[in-house]
């Protein structure tokens, strides 16, 4: 668990203050010792250890919360206001996707380090909002650009907030690239492979685009929507 949390907390130094951190398995208290390092306002966890919870009561203004029920066995609804005294109920996006559901499109192939990456990333940005983008790689986010009427202006973003270099990482996009010029901006900052669901009237230049600058890139076939 420690591992992980220097991974996330290595993508940027500067958010989690003041943040609220989530972790999906029982906290111990190596892990809980590197979080109390910084000032975070709420933890959530399943459970935490002794030696977890003995560190984290002792510090103020900060609120420790149990996770009772697990996401996987909710109902698979997400119900939304949308005004007008209206609400939108759809179904949560929760499809796992697996090498054998992607769909080469580039002459190059990703190899296995990219596609592991690759579907790591594509886990990750289903919880950015929508324009989203996520560099990855060796199982960490190394970058995210999220909330932009732009995609392109998403990609830049994710390269401004990288804090370390983005040499053969890949990038995940919740939707598809309407036009080359994200693939682009991603293969100038060090992008090897790119995930994308596909489906843009562009799909040809983008992936011309892709073949060009010597990327591997696929297609899910289904898109991330957060809003």
């Amino acid at each position: 668990m420690r591992e992980a949390w220097d991974k996330a907390f290595a993508t940027d130094r500067q958010a989690p203050f003041g943040g609220i951190i989530a972790v999906n398995r029982a906290l111990d208290g190596t892990c809980a010792e590197a979080i109390s390092e910084i000032f975070s306002e709420v933890i959530i966890a399943p459970s935490c250890d002794d030696a977890a919870l003995e560190l984290l009561q002792k510090k103020k203004n900060l609120r420790l919360l149990r996770m009772v029920k697990s996401i996987e066995s909710s109902k698979p609804w997400d119900l939304r206001s949308v005004g007008a005294d209206s609400y939108l109920m759809q179904e949560r996006d929760l499809k796992m996707t697996r090498a054998a559901d992607l769909k080469i499109v580039t002459r190059r192939k990703p190899g296995p380090t990219e596609l592991r990456a690759l579907l790591f990333g594509w886990r990750i940005v289903k919880h950015v909002k929508s324009n989203a983008i996520v560099f990855a790689k060796d199982g960490a986010t190394l970058g995210v650009g999220a909330g932009q009427m732009s995609r392109v202006d998403s990609v830049r973003i994710a390269v401004m907030k990288a804090q370390s270099s983005l040499a053969s990482a890949v990038v995940a996009s919740d939707a598809f690239f309407p036009f080359p010029d994200g693939v682009e901006e991603a293969a100038k900052a060090g992008a090897t492979a790119v995930i994308q669901p596909g489906g843009s009237v562009r799909d040809a230049d983008v992936i011309a685009a892709a073949d060009r600058l010597g990327l591997a890139m696929v297609f899910t076939g289904m898109r991330h929507f957060l809003h």
